[in-house]
Formats: structure tokens, sequence, C-alpha cells
């Protein structure tokens, strides 16, 4: 595809619900004619923020694996569903706490706990992904995975519907939003499914930055590109054109061990490390 943007960064997307995450990566891909990937892949279901990194900024995802996401998330309680979530077959299973039972189950759910992915979900079981697997009948177990959730606050009940409540969710990557509606049912001796879930925060991209999916075209998609060193949280550090940091060769430098955002000759280059008084690129970019 012939290139048609020179710019190389992020598009924060505002995913709607009801598309893959791999649809809108599709749309930049196809506007920007560059390779483009997600970070952080939202369920159909799910809505809001996501980073579609735009060519060399795809190797920066390792970089962010690790940043706070912030979720509002509804649960419906009394069901449960083979996908953990309403578009799922729905079963019913006890019924629907109060809202004093459901405040005071929160707390168990915050800090460093561990949790069963959904079997509906991309993880890697012998080669394949546990959704295709579980879509073919085939019975396979996920072991479960330490996670970090910040903050887990009820935010009321649901206004569309009595079995449902509405929560706030800061957590690290690799959480699980489904995983909590289920392990938080079962803590209520209930069922509990997710049935929306809207991202409001990846790191560094914020939903009130974000653009709506339908408004993106082939006149604007360059100018929501975020410029790649606009979203690394590193200081600055400065070589000139012909250092041979360049070239390999680690550098001399009196700044405090760390990473870096490296400019050669006034233009972002990539990532660099110090360690010991020596930088090296870690990661090129340009």
């Amino acid at each position: 595809m012939e290139r048609k943007v020179n710019a190389l960064g992020f598009v924060n997307v505002d995913k709607p619900s009801d598309m893959t995450s791999s649809a809108v990566v599709n749309r930049v891909k196809w506007l920007t004619g560059l390779p483009c990937g997600h970070m952080g892949t939202l369920d159909p279901l799910a809505s809001g923020v996501l980073p579609v990194g735009v060519g060399n900024a795809m190797r920066l995802f390792d970089w962010f694996l690790d940043k706070e996401k912030e979720y509002v998330a509804e649960f419906v309680f009394g069901v449960t569903s083979d996908t953990l979530d309403t578009t799922g077959e729905l079963m019913p299973c006890g019924g629907v706490p109060s809202e004093g039972a459901v405040a005071a189950a929160l707390p168990r759910f915050v800090g460093e706990i561990d949790q069963v992915p959904p079997r509906y979900s991309a993880k890697n079981v012998n080669g394949r992904r546990g959704y295709d697997l579980a879509r073919a009948g085939v019975s396979f177990e996920l072991p479960p995975k330490r996670v970090k959730v910040y903050a887990f606050d009820l935010l009321g009940r649901s206004e569309e519907r009595e079995d449902a409540f509405r929560f706030r969710i800061r957590c690290g990557g690799g959480t699980y939003i489904r995983s909590l509606a289920r392990d938080l049912g079962a803590a209520l001796g209930t069922g509990g499914v997710m049935s929306a879930l809207r991202r409001t925060q990846s790191g560094c991209f914020l939903i009130g930055d974000a653009v709506p999916f339908a408004l993106l075209n082939e006149e604007n998609i360059e100018k929501y590109i975020l410029p790649t060193e606009n979203t690394l949280p590193f200081p600055e550090l400065s070589f000139s054109e012909n250092d041979r940091i360049f070239n390999g060769i680690p550098a001399r430098t009196a700044v405090p061990d760390g990473k870096y955002k490296a400019f050669r000759g006034g233009a972002f280059y990539g990532i660099a490390e110090v360690k010991g008084g020596r930088a090296k690129i870690a990661t090129k970019l340009c």
C-alpha cells in the first residue's frame, strides 16, 4: 500500500461497542498506509480508549504493558454465562445482592490478586487462542494469573435494570474485567457477568482526548497521530548527529541511571538506557 502519511506515533481512538479492536486497527492502517497495531485489546462489547500504534511506534508496546488502566463497568448479578458477559448464553444463578453487600465485598479484590482469565479470551493454549478452543467445544483450563487492582469503587445501581451495578476500576495490564464480574458474583454467593464496559484511560491515553472512530478519515488522520515522543514519560537526552552511540557504542554521560528519550541532532530517535554513566540505545523509533 502506498504510504499516505509521514507522521509516526499513536492514534487515541474511542472505539465504539459492537466492533472488534482489529477492525479499528485495520481502518487506521488503511487511512495511514502504514503497519498498525493496537495496545491492549478491547472486547467487541466494550468501548473507549484504544491506542493504535502507527509504524515504528508499535515497537513501544512492551514499554506500556504495565501501565495503569481505568474502566467504568456494569455487572449483572443472578446470572452466569460461558463468555462471562451478556453476549454469551445466560443462565440463572442465585439472586441479586444488596448495594451494601456489593460495596462490602469490593475490598477483597483490591491489591495483587490471582485471577483466572476467561475461556473466551486471546490467551494462548498450546498455540491456539482460548476463544477458538471454546467455540470449538474443546475442554481446557487456564491457570490463574497475578494481576493488580488499584481501586474498585461502586458507583451505584444501574438506572436501566434492577439486577445491575456500575463500578469504576483502576488496574494494571492483563486484568480481565469479565473475570472480576464472575469472581465478585461468586464472593456474593451468586452469579455475575459483565454487561457493559468503557475504558476511560490506558496509561497516558485519556478518554477526554480520544477521537471517535467514526470521525477518522483520510483528510484528518494525520492530525490525530500523537508524536511518539509525546507519549513517553522519560526525560530527554540529546546527542550530536554523529555520536558513536548511534553505531552501537555506549556514550559517556553524567545523568542518573534510567530511561531517556534520545534525540539525535535535535530530532527524536528512540529510547536510551543509562547505567553506570554509560548510555546506549534500547529502542530505535525514528
